[in-house]
């Protein structure tokens, strides 16, 4: 595999079946379906060679066409339930480019709930991964709001620590302790994961054994996953607290909620 200009396809799962959002990927948000967003952004950042979404729905894939993307095949049922892993369908769409003679060598998997991500995210992303040595994958992560240090198992009445030890030289365990004293912590959040393509198929992994983070900034890690999400991300588009990437086709009618 080469590393000088390696290859990179842009993989947008969109599964039908959303039952906190009904039908979210296609939910219009700002005039144009939700996956859009993401479609216009991959195709702008100039980063990859195709852009495939991985669906189960007619309807979805005629969306996502009109936006510019590829829907080469559909997902079949099998991996496209609500607890199917995602390393079923990306082994699927990577199979299928392998087997239809567009192997690559990487793949980034950008998921339309999270809409905000521009087209310099993904570049800057893309950048960041191809300049380290000895590395799986790059997934973004944003700091906790909400500190595991802080955190509680419940096991009936009584509770126990999610982070047990105490700090070496702390003179008190994690969750007696300020915040401004605890280690930072970073959660991963679902705006864009770059994997090389040899990770999928030799580790059966989509993130592999040795991961560098990608910080978000701003908007750009925003995830819309429940009503709550959605009601607070049209009232940041609105007082433009959120930007959302540039849509370059006309909108699509139908094809909301």
């Amino acid at each position: 595999m080469s590393t000088k200009h390696p290859t990179c396809v842009c993989l947008i799962p969109a599964r039908s079946g959303s039952k906190r959002v009904p039908d979210k990927n296609i939910a219009l948000l700002n005039g144009h379906p939700l996956i859009a967003y993401t479609i216009c952004a991959a195709r702008q950042s100039g980063v990859f060679s195709r852009i495939i979404v991985s669906t189960d729905s007619d309807k979805y894939a005629a969306i996502a066409a009109h936006y510019g993307a590829e829907i080469p095949f559909l997902r079949p049922a099998e991996i496209a339930g609500d607890k199917s892993p995602d390393i079923e369908w990306i082994q699927h769409a990577l199979g299928w480019l392998k087997d239809n003679g567009s192997a690559t060598d990487a793949f980034s998997i950008l998921r339309p709930t999270s809409p905000c991500r521009k087209p310099e995210t993904i570049q800057r992303a893309w950048r960041q991964f191809v300049r380290q040595d000895g590395v799986d994958s790059l997934r973004a992560v944003e700091p906790c709001a909400q500190h595991p240090g802080k955190m509680w198992v419940v096991r009936g009445e009584r509770m126990h620590p999610l982070m047990p030890m105490q700090p070496e030289g702390a003179p008190a365990p994690w969750h007696s302790m300020q915040y401004a004293a605890l280690p930072k912590v970073y959660v991963q959040n679902a705006s864009l994961e770059i994997a090389w393509t040899r990770v999928a198929f030799d580790k059966g992994s989509i993130a592999g054994d040795v991961l560098t983070p990608f910080l978000t900034h701003d908007d750009e890690g925003l995830d819309v996953n429940s009503p709550n999400d959605w009601r607070l991300l049209e009232m940041m588009v609105r007082d433009s607290s959120a930007t959302l990437p540039d849509v370059d086709r006309p909108a699509i009618t139908g094809s909301g909620r």
